[in-house]
């Protein structure tokens, strides 16, 4: 099966191959992934990324020469980050990764700030920089930059420029490390996980105190949280109710 490699700053993943199907995720500048199969204008793919799968258009994409191997030597460490793409300007978004990739019609350049995630130590100071980069950021079902985010979309990107890896969907994400069994317990970092009338995990966001939490609903935003859930700080409604809390670093 061919590899690809996105060669637009952020192209739709949608359930079908058609303009009008739902986005379901994104992929970024120069992330890879496998083709399972096509049709005359979409792709249907699998992020190497994280596993996910759905339809790209194929004009937003490259295929990669089989046997190359792509690496990533760090990721772009500003909101918006200028590069050059085949000769023409190209703007990226932050946590856009910079590979070693080189290719007929694929020449590119970057000479901006690099974030390296094996560099970059998960501190209470550090995560609260980082997060608060996303700050203002629209929420876009499916989205993974700060283009437009949806909330486990912006959890995915701050833990990825830590080096931690984490799954796509939020109830992907609540199944993964330690469970803390109250806020006065947590530490910056902890993950905060939010259920619906139903039981079902439908939101999730970066704890940067027992009190507070930054978190992707309408914008990316800073809210107070209690024991029962996140009460917005502009309206003073509660918002989310709140279902479990998860540590995966430190």
């Amino acid at each position: 099966m061919a590899e690809v490699i996105c060669v637009v700053p952020v192209a739709p993943l949608r359930a079908e191959g058609s303009h009008r199907a739902e986005m379901v995720s994104q992929l970024l500048f120069a992330e890879t992934a496998l083709v399972l199969n096509e049709t005359k204008d979409f792709y249907h793919i699998q992020m190497h990324q994280d596993g996910y799968e759905g339809w790209c258009q194929k004009l937003q994409l490259q295929i990669v020469a089989e046997g190359t191997t792509i690496s990533t030597n760090g990721y772009t460490a500003n909101w918006t980050n200028s590069a050059v793409l085949n000769g023409q300007p190209i703007q990226l978004p932050l946590g856009t990764p910079l590979v070693s990739y080189k290719s007929s019609d694929f020449e590119f350049s970057y000479t901006g700030i690099t974030l390296n995630p094996a560099n970059n130590s998960f501190t209470p100071a550090a995560l609260e920089t980082l997060a608060k980069q996303f700050l203002g950021t629209s929420y876009l079902w499916g989205g993974r930059s700060v283009f437009g985010i949806d909330c486990s979309g912006f959890v995915q990107m701050v833990f990825k420029l830590f080096n931690y890896k984490l799954p796509r969907d939020a109830y992907q994400q609540a199944q993964m490390g330690e469970a803390i069994g109250f806020l006065a317990e947590s530490k910056p970092g902890d993950l905060a996980f939010f259920d619906n009338e139903q039981g079902n995990i439908t939101h999730v966001g970066i704890l940067l105190a027992p009190d507070l939490i930054i978190h992707a609903s309408a914008i990316v935003r800073i809210d107070p949280i209690d024991q029962a859930g996140i009460v917005s700080s502009s309206s003073g409604l509660r918002t989310h109710q709140l279902r479990t809390i998860r540590r995966n670093a430190l």
